[in-house]
């Protein structure tokens, strides 16, 4: 049944982007950068943000900065997304599953040409080499629906093929290999760090055995019961073999360490930033009612949970107010941008995926909104541009355009 369906969604739609290199010419049109802060929230779409009264922070900002209107999520779930803005591909991962830690022996999905999807839980081996993507077809009916009208990818007209020549390495790559820096930082990302640890509260983590506590308490104490705060599908620099090193995984912090950097202006060239599950919109139904996730999906206001709304606007405005009042961003000599992103919307079928994106820059056009067609794809494309990197994978497609508009000088 879901494979007759997946074809006819793929019929009913028009391929774009040809199979592509791994990397291309440097995009043009955004000004050199010298910090770029990407803050990532959580399953809304555009429609649930904009507008919403339990969000006055985003929507104010929003006016007062930089605003794609027209900007879209490519695919579901979480973590595919966060792979290609960190990436510019899915890698042939269509799932939320945890990373095969230091398997250096395992294939990966872009070797076996084979996706690591819903159907399976198997880990994802380390992200590394060459080799084919998972197609992004326009309608999925594998996640988390069955039939018509299923989930939409981006406007749920367009598909993107399999790409052969897909290069398994990350925008921190990029990076490094040019001598600049990057930070993942991850909000509620246990003491011990980031190495093997998929879930986490802050202090507990999937690695703690609680029967070492004693007594021992059943069964609020124990390991399932823990509250995912951290959660490392929204960490995508812990699935690539290169940065799952010793070295780069140092590289992955907590907001403790977010705050200490700001307040020195000693951040990174570049800023993954990601809040806990309660503060970035996600919600968790064992972290208690103010963070339960929404009760009704359905694409409406009605279906959210007005709290959970409020906790990541209010953790929006935090972080936007500790970057403005960073030297960095103070800094007259240096260019700096802070994006905020939704990562897809809440896969209410048959609603485009589209989400709010905002620019705001410390030295360039505010107020702007544009109803120019972006994906994430388009904001690496942009990124790299702003510090002199080449295009890679899908965000060297010819129809992934880079938000000039949002990130233009005055």
């Amino acid at each position: 049944m879901k494979t007759s369906l997946m074809a006819l969604g793929l019929m009913a739609t028009t391929l774009t982007g040809p199979a592509l290199a791994a990397e291309g010419p440097v995009p043009t049109g955004i000004p050199k950068l010298d910090h770029v802060f990407i803050i990532m929230m959580e399953n809304h779409g555009y429609a649930e943000i904009i507008g919403n009264p339990n969000t006055p922070f985003i929507n104010a900002y929003a006016k007062n900065v930089n605003l794609a209107a027209n900007y879209f999520a490519v695919a579901h779930p979480s973590l595919t997304n966060y792979l290609e803005i960190a990436g510019g591909s899915n890698f042939g991962v269509l799932s939320d599953n945890n990373p095969d830690w230091h398997n250096a022996n395992c294939q990966t999905n872009l070797k076996t040409g084979k996706a690591n999807d819903e159907s399976t839980s198997d880990p994802i081996c380390p992200i590394a080499g060459t080799g084919t993507d998972a197609p992004t077809p326009a309608i999925d009916f594998t996640n988390e629906t069955s039939g018509p009208p299923g989930d939409f990818n981006i406007d749920g007209k367009e598909s993107i093929p399999a790409a052969k020549g897909t290069s398994g390495k990350t925008i921190a790559d990029q990076l490094m290999a040019k001598g600049l820096s990057w930070k993942s930082y991850q909000e509620s990302l246990p003491l011990t760090g980031a190495d093997k640890v998929d879930n986490a509260d802050g202090t507990f983590s999937n690695l703690t055995d609680f029967t070492k506590y004693k007594p021992y308490l059943k069964p609020r104490a124990s390991q399932k019961d823990l509250v995912n705060l951290y959660a490392v599908k929204h960490n995508p620099f812990a699935f690539f073999a290169s940065t799952q090193s010793k070295e780069n995984l140092t590289k992955t912090v907590s907001f403790d360490q977010l705050y200490t950097d700001l307040a020195t202006g000693t951040v990174p060239n570049y800023s993954l930033v990601v809040p806990n599950q309660c503060n970035d919109q996600h919600g968790r139904d064992n972290a208690g009612a103010y963070c339960e996730e929404d009760p009704n999906d359905n694409g409406e206001l009605s279906g959210l949970n007005p709290v959970l709304m409020q906790l990541g606007d209010v953790t929006m405005h935090r972080l936007v107010e500790a970057i403005h009042a960073s030297p960095v961003w103070k800094s007259k000599t240096s260019k700096s941008a802070i994006v905020i992103v939704w990562d897809e919307n809440d896969y209410f079928p048959g609603i485009k995926n589209n989400v709010v994106a905002t620019v705001d820059t410390n030295y360039g056009v505010r107020g702007v909104t544009s109803n120019k067609r972006y994906t994430h794809f388009s904001l690496l494309k942009s990124v790299e541009g702003g510090f002199g990197l080449p295009c890679l994978n899908h965000a060297c497609d010819a129809n992934t355009v880079a938000m000039t508009d949002l990130f233009k000088a005055k």
